[in-house]
């Protein structure tokens, strides 16, 4: 089983064409994700697995799949 989280790119690094890269905020951790499989700008949200992004997603599903791992994280920390 495949698990992507959505993040919002803060930024986009076409300097290598073969290899675009984004700074990807997720949830507060940012991390370098290849986007050059997407069509991908400066604040969209990404799906992405393994360092790549495999998907752009709206940001009202992508907000509603943040708060759904936000609800997880908070039940695990609550026992």
């Amino acid at each position: 089983m495949c698990l992507a989280i959505p993040g919002k790119i803060i930024s986009v690094d076409r300097s290598v064409p073969e290899l675009a890269m984004a700074k990807v905020d997720f949830g507060g951790i940012c991390k370098d994700i290849c986007v050059q499989w997407v069509e991908a700008t400066e604040g969209d949200y990404v799906l992405a697995h393994a360092g790549m992004a495999i998907a752009v997603v709206d940001a009202v599903e992508a907000g509603k799949t943040i708060d759904a791992f936000d609800a997880i994280v908070r039940s695990l920390t609550s026992e």
